[in-house]
């Protein structure tokens, strides 16, 4: 694994941020062909020694996790169980400990009960609900993997770091994280890495 850091991603004190992570093939598809279940081309690299230090990198420092109805109900029926697994990869661990853990904030407009414990539920705007967040409360928050609510707050423009996983895979076709329309923005990549199998692991910070 080679790694490159091509600036600082420490010291800032302009408040709370707002991060998010996803994983995208080669040509920009966080899905396959198959619909949003086909992460035939995510998968494979998820459990590499890149993939999990750069999941560490993503939690650490957050206070709260945002998520979607479909990545909470997912998460909760494989992490908690990870967190108590003493066999586990401590990466793997550490990361699910923490999700259990952390204040965790899920946007629904079906669920009546909260799936986790310390969640709120939200049916409310993208925008308003990571604007309070951002403007309220110590420590930063991470949009963790929900693409709906990544997108919505790209269109805000209210993330103020992108943590990208991109596999050496080409999907040809499925869902694209970019949507055409999005605001123009300017990005500093202020981490880069390269896995064994070509996978990338990059950090980019908005410039404002």
């Amino acid at each position: 694994m080679t790694e490159q850091t091509t600036g600082q991603t420490t010291g800032r004190t302009t408040g709370r941020r707002v991060r998010a992570n996803i994983a995208v093939s080669l040509d920009g598809r966080y899905s396959g062909p198959g619909g949003p279940g086909d992460l035939g081309a995510i998968v494979p690299y998820a459990i590499t020694d890149l993939a999990r230090d750069h999941l560490t990198r993503i939690w650490e420092g957050a206070t709260t996790a945002v998520l979607g109805r479909t990545n909470a109900e997912g998460f909760l029926s494989y992490w908690p169980s990870v967190a108590e697994d003493g066999d586990a990869d401590p990466r793997d661990r550490g990361y699910a400990k923490w999700l259990v853990d952390t204040e965790k904030v899920v946007f629904s407009t079906a669920l009546t009960e909260a799936p986790w414990e310390r969640t709120r539920l939200v049916n409310a705007p993208v925008a308003d609900v990571i604007g309070e967040l951002k403007a309220t409360g110590t420590g930063d928050v991470l949009v963790n993997n929900s693409v709906s609510v990544i997108k919505a707050a790209l269109a805000a423009d209210l993330l103020d770091r992108l943590y990208l996983m991109i596999t050496p895979e080409i999907s040809g076709s499925g869902q694209r994280l970019f949507d055409d329309g999005l605001p123009a923005s300017r990005w500093e990549l202020t981490r880069q890495e390269t896995g064994e199998r070509g996978e990338l692991a990059l950090v980019y910070d908005r410039v404002r």
